[in-house]
């Protein structure tokens, strides 16, 4: 068989040799026209593969240039070079596919991250990336798997919607309408009868909607896909296209909620730490070379891995809003200007340098706030008995503020409806929705949490673009 081969991981975890092995990969470098190092994937360690001088065809040994793919058999021995305790002495070379050195943008060298995200075809072969999306598929993993463990039902919500979860109006539109000349009415709007599905649809924002129909069912669902935000924002933490993990449970209040997001950010990050150390170890120091570079003041007081088992050591800081304000607006940083938005008053949303300021300054360490005022959050969140707060969480991370986003759901069907009047969303286009209030309501609650922005947590890479593969952002959708 072509691919009966062994993966370069498992040959560097083994100790033994002088027995025969197959392995395929590309060149990393080729150094004395006999030391190859061989890379796979399955690790950032590469694999060095001795061709013995004399041994191969001098026009074999042409083609074996940075970023060429070889079929390589031949036998693993003991190694005489630093850092490797094996190597593989080849017995036969093929060159599976040629890679021209001079053309090849991934030259054995450092490149800037900038530079990557233009070729994000290939920045899974270095380093950095490779480790990063090794990660991310754990994180992934461990998602399902702890969902699994506790009997949640893993549901597909639509991609496709015709409701606005977040009631931003920041959708990309779906149609198949021709652009330059849609129908319109005779007000000048747009005819959807005539439309695909025959009404004004939209990419998805969020599955919460749809999951809360299921969990009033199955008690426990989660959604785990992409999600779209048409929101014109460069910045290093936004995407227009992300992943979202959206757990919703009936019979949870917000305390509920707040323990379950815990609990789950605790096991995914050890299920890591358990899995991935050499990749963390790697982006460890990686991080730590990046912090040296900025002024004392400015720079991470642990290391990633640290901070990571930080988290999952320590119980989350666990206070109201209002709690948060006082110690904001009484804060140095606010006395002394240093925060770009001051905090001056209660009703404020907080942005990520509050967040961020709560976090790593003054608890130091994970932090769950709760109870926001209503006029800053969604219409689906459960009004509190003081009318001017609701039973919202988030949940802010060292790094980055805000990562997951929840609340207790409002059951009640007379405060709900009134809630989304006063908001000006349409009780009948959302008609299925209040369903679930009418036909044996409970109490429920869920949350959601960015998928990339607890990647970017956990790898320590500080622009978000830099954790999914192919980012969409404002003005660019390539690959």
């Amino acid at each position: 068989m072509f691919n009966k081969r062994t993966r370069i991981k498992e040959l560097l975890e083994n100790d033994t040799h002088n027995y025969e092995v197959t392995v395929m990969g590309w060149v990393r470098t080729f150094r004395n026209n006999q030391f190859i190092a061989l890379n796979d994937g399955s690790t950032n360690n590469n694999l060095q593969v001795l061709a013995e001088l004399g041994k191969f065809e001098e026009s074999l040994l042409k083609r074996i240039t940075t970023g060429a793919s070889l079929k390589v058999k031949g036998e693993i021995i003991p190694s005489l070079g630093k850092g490797q305790k094996i190597e593989l002495k080849a017995n036969s070379i093929e060159v599976l596919g040629d890679s021209d050195a001079e053309k090849y943008p991934l030259q054995p060298k450092k490149h800037s991250l900038e530079f990557l995200r233009e070729i994000a075809h290939l920045r899974f072969r270095t380093n950095t990336f490779a480790a990063v999306f090794r990660v991310r598929h754990s994180l992934a993993f461990a998602v399902h798997r702890f969902f699994n463990e506790k009997g949640f039902v893993y549901l597909h919500t639509p991609i496709i919607t015709a409701s606005d979860a977040e009631g931003a109006g920041e959708m990309f539109h779906v149609t198949n309408f021709d652009l330059i000349n849609p129908p319109k009415n005779e007000d000048g709007s747009i005819n959807f009868k005539n439309d695909f599905f025959g009404k004004a649809t939209n990419l998805t924002v969020s599955g919460q909607l749809e999951g809360e129909l299921a969990a009033m069912a199955f008690s426990d669902i989660y959604t785990f896909g992409p999600t779209f935000r048409a929101e014109n924002s460069n910045t290093a933490r936004h995407l227009a296209e992300f992943w979202m993990i959206e757990p919703e449970m009936a019979f949870y209040d917000l305390e509920d909620n707040a323990n379950l997001a815990e609990e789950f950010i605790k096991y995914i990050i050890k299920y890591v730490l358990g899995n991935n150390k050499e990749d963390l170890d790697f982006l460890s120091q990686r991080l730590s070379k990046e912090e040296k570079q900025k002024p004392q003041n400015e720079r991470i007081e642990m290391s990633l891995i640290e901070k990571l088992q930080f988290v999952t050591n320590n119980n989350f800081e666990r206070l109201t809003y209002t709690e948060a304000i006082e110690i904001l607006k009484e804060s140095n940083y606010n006395k002394k200007k240093k925060f770009q938005y001051l905090i001056e008053e209660w009703g404020v949303d907080l942005q990520s340098e509050h967040e961020r300021y709560l976090v790593e300054k003054h608890f130091k360490k994970p932090v769950i706030l709760t109870d926001y005022p209503k006029q800053i959050k969604a219409f689906y969140m459960r009004q509190n008995d003081d009318g001017k707060t609701v039973a919202a969480m988030d949940i802010l991370a060292p790094g980055i503020g805000e990562i997951v986003g929840g609340s207790q759901r409002e059951e009640r069907l007379d405060k709900l409806v009134e809630r989304m009047k006063e908001m000006h969303i349409s009780t009948e286009e959302l008609d299925w929705y209040l369903d679930t209030r009418r036909f044996g309501t409970v109490p429920h609650s869920g949350f959601g949490l960015g998928f990339e922005r607890l990647v970017q947590f956990v790898t320590g890479m500080t622009n978000i673009r830099d954790v999914i593969p192919f980012p969409r952002t404002p003005k660019s959708a390539e690959f």
